[in-house]
């Protein structure tokens, strides 16, 4: 919940102006070697952006009821939702399919953006989720976690946060600008 507070009362810059992805080659918890977190230079990538520029804002932040129902609701509404769970050391290993824990110790939380649902070739339910390690890891970065079990705590933790009307695009001020703007 603190990263949407910070979200909303200190913006964050887009992809474009600050990407996430780092060149270090580490694709997953406990490789080494561990790199400290980097320095917030505060200016973006791209000379073509400005920092202050870049920044979006939420306007606040809430919990979802942790039932499967309720989160695809949300999702289905407002788009992505933030979930937290529990993982293991097979985990690390994902590369395709539904996940499932079987084998290995507890490495400790990890969130990530829980962006959609679905149901396998074999009848099971699953969540489409983007991680963040990076693309080399598991399916070009995304995976699937059963869905309707709690798998590893998966809907448990489930929080989201709206955009705020700072971030809307100058000179679209209605759905039909945006339109004539993308044609």
């Amino acid at each position: 919940m603190g990263a949407w507070l910070y979200f909303k009362y200190h913006g964050v810059v887009t992809q474009e102006c600050d990407p996430y992805f780092d060149n270090t080659g580490c694709s997953h918890p406990g490789c080494e070697p561990t790199y400290p977190t980097p320095k917030c230079e505060r200016k973006c990538v791209s000379r073509n952006q400005l920092w202050g520029e870049s920044k979006h804002y939420g306007v606040g932040a809430y919990r979802i009821n942790p039932d499967p129902q309720d989160i695809m609701a949300e999702v289905y509404k407002n788009g992505p939702v933030e979930v937290a769970f529990t993982v293991y050391e097979d985990f690390a290993h994902y590369k395709s399919g539904v996940y499932k824990y079987i084998t290995g110790t507890k490495i400790g939380g990890h969130a990530v953006k829980l962006i959609g649902w679905g149901t396998s070739d074999d009848g099971e339910d699953y969540w489409l989720l983007a991680n963040q390690w990076n693309r080399s890891w598991g399916d070009d970065g995304y995976f699937k976690i059963r869905r309707g079990t709690n798998e590893c705590g998966i809907e448990q933790s489930v929080v989201a946060g709206l955009p705020s009307e700072k971030n809307v695009f100058k000179g679209i001020t209605t759905s039909d600008d945006l339109l004539v703007s993308s044609v």
